[in-house]
């Protein structure tokens, strides 16, 4: 393989950093050219540092021969000493939206696979030509500066996080490792497509070292503005374990009006838990009316914004949030796209998980009265509990003193904080 390829590829490993001084990293290895390359770049660079590769091809079941193709990546693998592994996406699959729900499966399996594994980095092959058409593809569809950043080096995703150290590299230089190490690969004639747009935008004549350039000055642009917001947060907002968030009123008009209604549309992706983000619209539309009537509540994103003390609280909305479920011994649930709970196999009967408006409970019958005591009342109803079969409330706050009998931990869908975009 070049020298000088692999010696990049591992310098953007470096700048990327935060891995184990042996390295354990999961590669996804579809069998196209592209991800054939990464794997033998990341397996030359794990071994070097006495680390090793764990490869996942994810069968879609998409097209007839996916099978036979999982097999044959899996013995290409096998014969350079790479371990494999196929996982295969079951059920029923969507008549419309195909690729948008391959890939989130893909994602959900891959992600899965690395937490279930302790694996805490997964590779992907995603390489020069594909930022570009992604950068395409964002710009036709409308998007802002954050989109036409394109795709991030790093992303946090549940369990693991997702590195690109690719994405400086051309398609062509990839080619040439496979020439190099004479390893076969697969063709997907779905990657070319009409009927995909990432198949339209490939049959067209891009002038990739434009579009990159164009990509890099969104990218400085979006990391700036996201190093703004962090500060912001810091600054000014507070996020409790018990899943509300305290915004220091003061700051909605302090603050430019276009970094508040970014803070505000975080605020409500973290604690609302939807998979989208709120409309532009009605983000401006809450900042303005914070500004004009700041001692009045407001709601957006299935959260409600409540003035208090010099405060506004961002609360959990009761008739948006999803309804008790029922933990068995030993059952674990991701509740309400926000709590991780954990009901250990010693317990001896089920506890009903919710919120104590939802569970018909008043904060004086919780055994934990002092803790519910430092929080404001207009917070009580949706701070989540455990009731157990005799109706006792078991749980009032994560992380509470003393040895729960429910384990319970704040793990939002949309976290207040992340890695942020990456550039290497």
């Amino acid at each position: 393989m070049t020298a000088d390829l692999f010696a990049e590829f591992a310098a953007a490993l470096d700048c990327i950093g935060g891995f184990e001084r042996r390295p354990l990293v999961a590669v996804a290895v579809s069998g196209g050219p592209d991800s054939m390359a990464l794997a033998i770049l990341a397996d030359r660079w794990v071994r070097e540092r006495g680390g090793a590769i764990r490869a996942l091809t994810v069968d879609h079941g998409l097209r007839a021969e996916s099978a036979a193709e999982a097999l044959q990546v899996a013995a290409w693998l096998g014969a350079r000493g790479i371990v494999h592994e196929t996982l295969r996406w079951a059920g029923d699959k969507p008549r419309s939206g195909v690729q948008e729900a391959a890939r989130e499966a893909r994602y959900r399996l891959l992600a899965g696979w690395c937490a279930a594994n302790g694996v805490l980095h997964l590779m992907t092959a995603h390489q020069r030509e594909d930022q570009a058409e992604t950068y395409l593809i964002r710009r036709r569809a409308g998007s802002g500066v954050d989109g036409l950043a394109g795709m991030s080096a790093v992303r946090e995703l549940t369990g693991c996080r997702l590195v690109r150290p690719l994405l400086e590299v051309p398609r062509a230089r990839l080619a040439v490792v496979l020439s190099e190490e004479r390893q076969p690969f697969l063709d997907d004639p779905s990657n070319r497509s009409a009927a995909f747009e990432r198949g339209r935008v490939r049959a067209q004549h891009i002038e990739i070292e434009a579009t990159i350039v164009e990509t890099r000055r969104c990218a400085a642009a979006r990391i700036e503005r996201e190093r703004q917001l962090h500060a912001t947060f810091a600054r000014y907002v507070s996020l409790h374990p018990v899943g509300f968030a305290a915004i220091d009123a003061a700051a909605i008009g302090a603050i430019e009006p276009e970094l508040t209604e970014r803070l505000l549309a975080r605020i409500a992706g973290c604690i609302g838990g939807a998979a989208y983000s709120p409309r532009r619209e009605r983000v401006a539309r809450l900042r303005a009316a914070l500004v004009a009537a700041p001692g009045r509540a407001r709601t957006l994103g299935g959260c409600r914004f409540v003035p208090w003390r010099g405060r506004i609280l961002v609360i959990r909305e009761q008739a948006a949030a999803a309804a008790p479920v029922r933990l068995e011994p030993g059952a674990a649930a991701w509740w309400d796209r926000r709590f991780a709970a954990h009901l250990p196999s010693a317990v001896p009967a089920p506890v009903v998980l919710g919120y104590l408006g939802q569970l018909g409970k008043a904060c004086s019958s919780l055994k934990r009265q002092e803790e519910a005591d430092r929080l404001p009342r207009l917070l009580h109803a949706m701070l989540p509990a455990a009731r157990d079969e005799n109706g006792d409330l078991v749980l009032a706050e994560p992380g509470a003193s003393g040895d729960p009998v429910l384990s319970l931990a704040l793990r939002p869908a949309n976290p207040l904080t992340d890695a942020g975009h990456a550039v290497v």
